[in-house]
């Protein structure tokens, strides 16, 4: 099998999460391609980038309307599509445990669509912005809104972090906010206000399926449904049948409290004697 063929079987095989990482790697290396193509060093403007980038001015929105979508599969150079495929990678599995692959793709896509237009308003009605010409490349409104829909619905699962412990998920949440927030009067003011934009459908999404929310967003999620997925565990018992005995029904109360810790705080932060319990149960 060639290396292409392998590359095609893994794409094919894979998760939303994988696919989504290729494509964006794909059209990174060609539109580095067009650039050395194009002797870029002389100031020349990547035709792919002029043609598929967010730009900031209402009229050209309006002659290329997919660039709203397509600036989110775009990024300007190494460093800032492998800090955003690296958020993505570790982040949308996360995001797959509780939701579906689909939602993920919604996530992605509509986050994207929201941070491309809190960056147009932004550079048109902020006295800061206005009349400064720029465009908009990057994932990191899509990635925003699943970090942030993630973290709305399990804001207090942990992850473990070397030398650190457990740390909940809400903290890297509000950091990664609260540096977009600090930003948005910067070089890449436009940049942040899409990150921003992205977390703000990730956290009105998830709280609305939630019923937590708004109802003037009802319309516009109505689609969406919270995934009733059980976790991926090799420990977990399969449903039963209600039983009246005694101690079947005691067994199920603590395998219903084990997962249910799991579910918030992550399988490490079991006892001994949870997981072997756990263990046991799940082999019958």
């Amino acid at each position: 099998m060639s290396f292409l063929d392998d590359i095609k079987a893994r794409y094919k095989s894979g998760t939303i999460v994988e696919k989504l990482i290729y494509i964006n790697l794909s059209v990174f290396i060609f539109t580095l391609f067009i650039s050395v193509f194009q002797g870029l060093y002389k100031g020349e403007i990547n035709f792919v980038v002029n043609w598929f980038s967010l730009n900031n001015d209402f009229a050209s929105l309006l002659m290329k309307p997919w660039t709203i979508i397509t600036y989110g599969f775009l990024h300007a150079d190494f460093l800032h599509v492998l800090i955003n495929l690296i958020t993505l990678y570790f982040i949308g599995n996360l995001f797959i445990d509780y939701f579906t692959q689909k939602q993920l793709l919604h996530f992605y896509l509509l986050g994207t669509i929201f941070g491309g237009m809190l960056f147009v308003i932004s550079q048109n009605y902020f006295p800061l912005f206005e009349g400064k010409s720029s465009i908009l490349v990057g994932a990191s409104a899509g990635i925003s809104a699943i970090f942030i829909g993630i973290t709305t619905h399990i804001p207090n699962y942990q992850l473990k972090v070397r030398f650190i412990g457990f740390v909940k998920l809400w903290y890297f949440a509000a950091i990664w906010v609260g540096l977009d927030i600090l930003a948005v009067t910067g070089g890449n003011a436009g940049g942040h206000f899409a990150h921003l934009g992205g977390a703000l459908f990730g956290f009105l999404y998830v709280n609305q399926a939630q019923n937590k929310g708004q109802i003037v967003w009802s319309k516009i999620f109505s689609f969406f449904t919270l995934k009733k997925k059980s976790l991926k565990t090799v420990y977990k018992s399969p449903k039963k049948k209600v039983n009246m005995n005694k101690k079947t029904s005691l067994n199920q109360e603590q395998i219903d409290a084990i997962l249910d810790k799991i579910s918030k705080s992550g399988y490490d932060t079991l006892n001994k004697s949870e997981k072997e319990f756990l263990f046991k149960q799940g082999r019958k």
